[in-house]
């Protein structure tokens, strides 16, 4: 027997009336965007149930992070936040703001030291790289700001002393590292002012050790400590220190080979310590009077000479013409009749170009001999100077 289909007919007429009638059921949905006013509802509901949160309990400090905090604490007074200012070139002498950075207190009568291109001003003046900024501002870490003049500078090796005047017992100097102690892999700790944002700490590592970059007067600098702690600018001058909170290096914005950002660079806190005393003691490290002048760099290249020095001349009398150092000689054209002699070593250390030899003469004035390899008409010689050969004014130029 066939099972009548009015049945499932019935059904399907049901449901099709269900789904029709279930606008009018349901409440009508929002527009796209809008809520309803069940969840406006609940929103209130909401609002008056506002407190605040309990806080969760936590475990101490990691015990690096404690001795990051604690090496803060302690190392942030001696960190200073130095302010250039230059008097604008008008009768009214009006001051601008030449710059900012950062510097750190070098011993316990108010030496601050920092880097030399913080305190220059050749982006204001645009008259070169060795002009100083006309006043000198330092805020130390307890907000009071006291005024302070350079009392020494080293262009070649970017660092410069400065005479706060503040109370003594207000200046904290940072206890000093040993820079040739150091290993690649140990935590570093950079402090400084970036962007004048005052007392900030980054952390990071000794990335390689021995480092050679160029200061912004494009003297090169040896023994150089690069870090991945960020350095940014306003953080030059500022102290890098270890894990036990000494000063192991001054940070400085300027940039190595290639540029690369995440790297920077440290002065190591031995050249500082050589350094430094000379500049407090004399204002300016002074090389040792040997008597010639190099060749400007530019001029050697174009002659040839990638090593060394060239001497472009020498003064009558003097040690240079007593060990018969041989200059350049032009003629009324400029041409050149004669090259000059080129040192090669210098007490058995290769010439790399005459900032080197510079750097090597102001730090260690040598006393009695010295001795130089000469390249001379094709041919090596050596030539001996004594440093304290009398001045002979009669004696005329070789």
């Amino acid at each position: 027997m066939r099972s009548h289909p009015v049945k499932p007919i019935r059904k399907m007429l049901c449901s099709l009336w269900v789904l029709a009638a279930a606008p009018a059921l349901w409440p009508a949905q929002a527009p796209e965007g809008k809520i309803t006013t069940r969840e406006a509802q609940a929103i209130q509901r909401a609002r008056k149930g506002a407190k605040s949160r309990p806080v969760a309990p936590r475990a101490p400090l990691l015990p690096a992070e404690q001795n990051a905090a604690k090496l803060f604490r302690n190392a942030k007074r001696s960190v200073v936040y130095i302010t250039s200012i230059v008097l604008a070139a008008n009768p009214k002498m009006e001051e601008e703001p030449a710059g900012t950075g950062t510097g750190f207190v070098w011993d316990d009568q108010g030496h601050v030291v920092t880097n030399q291109h913080v305190i220059n001003t050749d982006a204001v003046k645009g008259q070169g790289p060795t002009d100083e900024a006309d006043i000198l501002n330092v805020t130390l870490a307890n907000g009071r700001t006291y005024k302070a003049q350079v009392i020494g500078r080293s262009l070649s090796y970017d660092i410069a002393v400065l005479q706060v005047f503040a109370p003594l017992d207000s200046l904290k100097p940072l206890p000093l590292g040993k820079s040739t102690e150091l290993l690649v892999g140990q935590t570093t700790y950079a402090i400084g002012n970036p962007y004048g944002l005052d007392h900030t700490l980054t952390s990071g590592v000794v990335s390689a050790l021995n480092r050679e970059i160029s200061s912004s007067l494009g003297n090169a600098i040896r023994g150089v400590i690069q870090t991945d702690a960020a350095i940014n600018p306003g953080n030059s001058g500022g102290p890098l220190l270890d894990s036990a909170g000494r000063l192991i290096g001054m940070n400085t914005s300027v940039i190595g080979p290639g540029n690369r950002a995440g790297i920077g660079f440290a002065i190591p806190v031995d050249t500082l310590n050589r350094v430094v005393p000379l500049l407090i003691a004399r204002g300016q490290l002074e090389p040792v009077y040997l008597g010639f002048t190099a060749l400007i760099p530019a001029y050697a290249r174009a002659l040839g000479v990638t090593q060394g020095v060239m001497v472009s001349d020498v003064e009558a009398g003097s040690p240079a013409a007593h060990a018969g150092l041989r200059p350049l000689r032009l003629d009324r054209t400029g041409r050149v009749v004669a090259a000059g002699d080129i040192l090669l070593t210098y007490q058995g250390t290769p010439i790399q170009n005459g900032v080197q030899l510079f750097d090597l003469l102001e730090v260690e004035p040598p006393k009695g001999a010295v001795v130089f390899d000469v390249l001379r008409d094709g041919k090596v010689g050596r030539i001996t100077m004594h440093v304290d050969a009398p001045k002979d004014p009669k004696q005329e130029k070789p």
